[in-house]
């Protein structure tokens, strides 16, 4: 297990009401309220409460966010990549044909953009709230294993619950379960980079007609 992931918090009512107010109150409050075109100003709100939470509870060895290269599993990052790739494909060939590979077509300097900006506005902030945050404050009313993951995997594809997709909540189900179980056995840096990759995959192959806030419709 990665140093700084065990419970730096004595197990208490206030920590589970926290937990419960973060990764369960917040993205609801997100998907129900929010104007999808805020979805980012709300990451970036979201991602900045995490990191003080995380300087707050203290014992974080941050050093971790930027070692673990040489443990970097690259057979993973490559399955995860074909991965996403073929069920991007599949997905898209049944229910949005006309998406797939669109952007390559048609605005490739912009996916270039995306490819650029992604693993560091998006993946990273996630990453860092939903993997050091999740595991090292609040340890302590995890439960142990692969339910610890499983909880992570729920909880990361809760968060999504703004893009009110099925197909989401199943890919980002898990994703978070890949995520999660590579940040323990390799460091941060595998899971950031096996999510700036499934991201940019995502995008590359047309998946964004599903990850697009601004393709967000509500139900209601």
């Amino acid at each position: 297990m990665v140093a700084g992931t065990t419970g730096a918090v004595a197990p208490h009512r206030w920590l589970k009401l926290e937990f419960a107010a973060l990764y369960i109150g917040a993205p609801l409050a997100i998907a129900l309220f929010l104007p999808p075109d805020q979805l980012f100003t709300a990451l970036a709100i979201f991602s900045l409460a995490g990191m003080g939470l995380l300087w707050l509870t203290g014992g974080f060895r941050w050093r971790v966010l930027v070692r673990g290269w040489r443990r970097m599993p690259w057979r993973e990052v490559a399955g995860i990549a074909l991965a996403v790739l073929v069920a991007g494909w599949v997905i898209l060939s049944l229910t949005s044909p006309g998406a797939l590979f669109a952007m390559v077509r048609d605005r490739p300097e912009f996916l270039l953009v995306i490819w650029t900006f992604y693993p560091i506005l998006s993946a990273l902030p996630q990453e860092l709230i939903f993997r050091p945050l999740f595991f090292h404050r609040y340890g302590a009313i995890l439960p142990q294993g692969r339910a610890a993951i499983a909880l992570n995997a729920a909880i990361f594809a809760f968060a999504h619950l703004m893009f009110w997709s099925w197909i989401v909540a199943i890919m980002t189900f898990i994703g978070g379960w890949i995520f999660a179980r590579a940040y323990l056995r390799h460091g941060f840096p595998a899971a950031w980079a096996l999510h700036a990759v499934a991201g940019n995959i995502l995008f590359a192959v047309g998946m964004g007609v599903y990850f697009y806030s601004g393709n967000v419709v509500r139900p209601f």
